[in-house]
C-alpha cells in the first residue's frame, strides 16, 4: 500500500525540506555492484555483494512474518534451504505517506562489514531509525554504512521493525493477558534484532561484546526505552542518542484510550478485539490518522507503554534506569532542533516582535508566559531577530529538555555519560536550515554527499563529519568518544556539565546555553504523548 496524501513526522524532518531545495529523496542507495558475497546465517544462507571493499547484505530477516502474529511478541524465524537474495532492502513497516515498499513482514536488518569470519572482533554499530515510533525505516541513503566501515573498521547494522499501530497498540486491558505486551512489541522486535546481532557478530567480523546502539530522534527514544527493559539487559554495551529522548512512557489509561480510538475508527467494539486480526493492512494504517484523544491537532500517538511486563518502569523517571547504569552513553542534540519542525510555518522567517508571543506560546510545549521568555532571550542575545528567538526558545523548551534531564540523571547516578551539542550550520538556502534536527545524521555516518543530506558538500561539512564520525567510532570501540581530531572530551558531570560543541572547529564547553536551561527548568517537563 502506498499513500501520499499525508506527510509523516519523519518526512517533515528531511523530505519536505529536500523538495523545497529542489532535490529528491530516493528510497534506496545501492553501492556500485561488485562480486557476490555469501553469509551463512543460523537460519540459512544469504547472498549480498562486496563493493568498495565492504560486504553488504540487505533485507536479512531476523524474525517471522508479523502478519501471522499481530500485536504479539516477535516469533522465531523458520530456516530456509535455498540461498536468499540480500541485495535489496526489505520492506518497511506499513505507515502513512511512505514511498518505500511496505509489508507487515518487516523484521529485517541490513549489514555492512569489512570482512566475514576473520576473527576481527570489530565493534558492531547498530542503528535505530527515527520517525517517532510511527514512521521511517533503516533504508535511507543517509544510513548507508559503507563509509563508517571503511573509516573505522567497524560493522554497521540498520534495522526495520514494527511501528505505529502494529508495534504499539496497547490491548492489554481490552483483550486479556495474551496481549499484555502489545503496546511494546515494536521495541521487543529490537531486542530480537539485537539477539541476532549478538549471535552473528563473529560471522560478520564483529565482537559480540562490543555492540553499540545509536539512533536519532525516535531512534534515540527507542534506545532510552531499551535501557529500562529487562529483556534487553546485556544485549548492547554502549548507547548513543541523537536528539531523541524518552523520559516517560504512556500509562495504561492513555494507551487504552488510544486503542479505543483506533477501534472506534475501525468500527470494532471492545468485545470484538479479535476482529483486528482480519482487518486489511491498509485499513489499519488509515486508522492511525484518527485524532489523538489527548493531544489537539495531531493523529494518534503511538509509543512505549508502561505495561509492567516488557516495560516495568518509565525509561528515565524518577531516575536513570539502574539496569543500564554501567553502559557508557552519549546524549546529544542540535542547536536549532525546531527549524526542522517549524521552518516551513507560514511567515516564520519574517516574524515581528509583536507577533512572536502568540506564535511562541503553543510551540514551547510547556506552559510559561511567552513574554517573559522573550524578554530573557532579548537580554541574553540582543542581536537576535524575532525569528531566531522563536527557534532558540522552542528548541530549548521542547526539544532539548529531555536530553538535559537524561544527562543530569545519569550524572547523578554516577554513570558514564558524554554530552554534545551540534552547532554546525548547513550552508544551504542561505543558512535557513541551521543546525536543525537531523543535521547530525549525515555527519555521524560521514555521508554528507549522500542523497537526503542537508549538511552541504563543502570542506566545512566534511570537517564536521570527520570529527563526529570518528568520535562515534571511538566510542563504539572503547566506550569513550575521544580522538585526536577534537579537544579532550570529559564526561558530563554536575555542576560543570561538560559538553562537546561540534562545529567546523569543535570545542568543549561547560554548560552551553546554561541560562536557557535554567529558565525552562522552572516549569515541569512532560513527555509529549505519554499522558
Amino acid at each position: 500500500m502506498k499513500d501520499t496524501s499525508s506527510i509523516s513526522r519523519r518526512e517533515l524532518l528531511a523530505d519536505s525540506l529536500l523538495l523545497a531545495s529542489g532535490l529528491s529523496l530516493p528510497t534506496m542507495a545501492h553501492a556500485d555492484s561488485g562480486k557476490s558475497s555469501i553469509l551463512k546465517t543460523h537460519a540459512g544462507k544469504v547472498a549480498g555483494v562486496k563493493a568498495q571493499g565492504v560486504h553488504v547484505f540487505k533485507g536479512v530477516p531476523y524474525g517471522a512474518d508479523t502478519r501471522k502474529a499481530r500485536f504479539l511478541p516477535p516469533q522465531p524465524l523458520a530456516a530456509w534451504k535455498n540461498t536468499r537474495d540480500a541485495e535489496r532492502y526489505g520492506p518497511a513497516c506499513p505507515q502513512p505517506g511512505s514511498r518505500e515498499s511496505m509489508s507487515e513482514d518487516c523484521l529485517a536488518l541490513n549489514v555492512w562489514t569489512p570482512a566475514l569470519r576473520d576473527g576481527g572482533k570489530r565493534p558492531v554499530m547498530v542503528w535505530f531509525h527515527g520517525g517517532e515510533f510511527s514512521s521511517g525505516s533503516g533504508s535511507s541513503p543517509l544510513y548507508d554504512g559503507t563509509r563508517l566501515c571503511v573509516r573505522g573498521d567497524v560493522v554497521v547494522v540498520t534495522v526495520n521493525h514494527r511501528l505505529n499501530v502494529f508495534g504499539h497498540l496497547y490491548l492489554g486491558r481490552l483483550a486479556g493477558s495474551r496481549y499484555a505486551s502489545s503496546g511494546n512489541v515494536g521495541i521487543v522486535d529490537l531486542v530480537q534484532a539485537l539477539a541476532w546481532v549478538r549471535d552473528h557478530a563473529e560471522l560478520i567480523g564483529g565482537d559480540p561484546e562490543k555492540i553499540m546502539v545509536f539512533g536519532q530522534s525516535g531512534g534515540g527514544a527507542k534506545i532510552a526505552t531499551l535501557m529500562a527493559m529487562p529483556a534487553a539487559q546485556g544485549s548492547f554495551h554502549r548507547a548513543a542518542t541523537m536528539s531523541g529522548q524518552q523520559i516517560t512512557a504512556a500509562g495504561p489509561r492513555g494507551a487504552t484510550q488510544r486503542a479505543r480510538t483506533v477501534l472506534d475508527t475501525l468500527k470494532i467494539g471492545p468485545s470484538d478485539v479479535a476482529k483486528l486480526n482480519d482487518v486489511p493492512t491498509a485499513e489499519l494504517v488509515a486508522a492511525t490518522r484518527a485524532n489523538d484523544p489527548s493531544m489537539v491537532g495531531r493523529s494518534v500517538y503511538f509509543g512505549p507503554v508502561l505495561d509492567h511486563l516488557a516495560l516495568p518502569r518509565h525509561p528515565f523517571y524518577p531516575d536513570a534506569p539502574p539496569l543500564a547504569a554501567d553502559i557508557p552513553m552519549i546524549i546529544g542534540n542540535t542547536l536549532d532542533e525546531t527549524r526542522a519542525f517549524l521552518g516551513n510555518e507560514p511567515g516564520v522567517h519574517e516574524l515581528t516582535w509583536e507577533e512572536l508571543p502568540e506564535r511562541l506560546l503553543p510551540q514551547l510545549h510547556v506552559d510559561i508566559q511567552p513574554e517573559s521568555v522573550i524578554a530573557e532571550y532579548r537580554k541574553w542575545y540582543p542581536k537576535s531577530s524575532a525569528t531566531e528567538v522563536f527557534f532558540a526558545a522552542t528548541t530549548a523548551g521542547r526539544s532539548w529538555r529531555g536530553a538535559v534531564i537524561e544527562a543530569e540523571l545519569r550524572a547523578q547516578q554516577g554513570s558514564p555519560v558524554y554530552a554534545y551539542q551540534l552547532n554546525y550550520r548547513s550552508p544551504l538556502e542561505n543558512g535557513r536550515f541551521g543546525a536543525m534536527h537531523g543535521m547530525d545524521i549525515p555527519l555521524v555516518f560521514d555521508n554528507v554527499s549522500q542523497p537526503g543530506s542537508l549538511a552541504g558538500k563543502d570542506s566545512n561539512a566534511q570537517k564536521a563529519a570527520e570529527q563526529m564520525s570518528e568520535a562515534f567510532i571511538a566510542f563504539a570501540r572503547t566506550g569513550k568518544p575521544a580522538h585526536g581530531g577534537i579537544p579532550a572530551w570529559r564526561p558530563y558531570e554536575l555542576p560543570e556539565r561538560a559538553t562537546m560543541v561540534f562545529d567546523v572547529r569543535s570545542e568543549l564547553v561547560n554548560d552551553p546555553r546554561g541560562e536557557e536551561r535554567k529558565l525552562f527548568a522552572q516549569v515541569p517537563y512532560i513527555q509529549r504523548g505519554t499522558y
